[in-house]
């Protein structure tokens, strides 16, 4: 079975400059300071070829960046073990990224109320609804707001895959997400 929120539709040219990485599971556990590191590069990479108009080669390097490292730092703190694949590529000023990873049944149940409520709504209002909410609960986690600020202050459209194998208690995550750098 699989269940999809947002837009997952990849618009990017097969003749694109495209990366793939893979974060594997190994002896050294991945932490956000790997999120970290491959945004900055995955970063640098895209934002010196993007050829942005509008943007600066740093402007450019850090959207890409701050996006990277919000859908990797997800990927690596809700994920069940197993690697993290991370898909790039930039046609013209249009940088697409695919984040793919296996997450328990659990987490896929409470991540997919907040995705319906963030792709139906307008980010703008519940990236300050949230803020507030937040602000009033000092232990408030999993709200949203690094989602958020990417869809109301970066224009990125993100789009999340979810597909469940009818033997396992693991469910298959690709989340996309589409960023104009002009």
């Amino acid at each position: 079975m699989t269940e999809v929120f947002g837009d997952i539709e990849s618009r990017n040219a097969a003749a694109s400059f495209e990366n793939r990485i893979r974060l594997a599971e190994g002896p050294i556990d991945l932490t956000w300071q790997h999120a970290s590191v491959t945004a900055e590069f995955l970063g640098d990479i895209y934002g010196m070829r993007s050829g942005a108009q509008r943007l600066n080669d740093n402007e450019a390097r850090h959207s890409v960046g701050y996006l990277v490292n919000e859908l990797l730092e997800n990927a690596v703190k809700f994920r069940a073990p197993g690697d993290v694949l991370v898909e790039s590529s930039l046609d013209g000023n249009r940088f697409e990224i695919k984040v793919s990873n296996y997450i328990s049944e659990e987490t896929s149940r409470r991540f997919q109320p907040l995705l319906a409520e963030i792709t139906q709504g307008d980010p703008g209002e519940l990236l300050i609804q949230r803020i507030e909410a937040n602000a009033g609960d000092a232990f408030s986690s999993g709200s949203g707001l690094g989602l958020l600020t990417l869809m109301s202050d970066y224009g990125a459209r993100l789009g999340w895959r979810f597909s469940r194998s009818t033997a396992g208690t693991l469910v298959f995550l690709e989340v996309f997400a589409a960023l104009e750098l002009a």
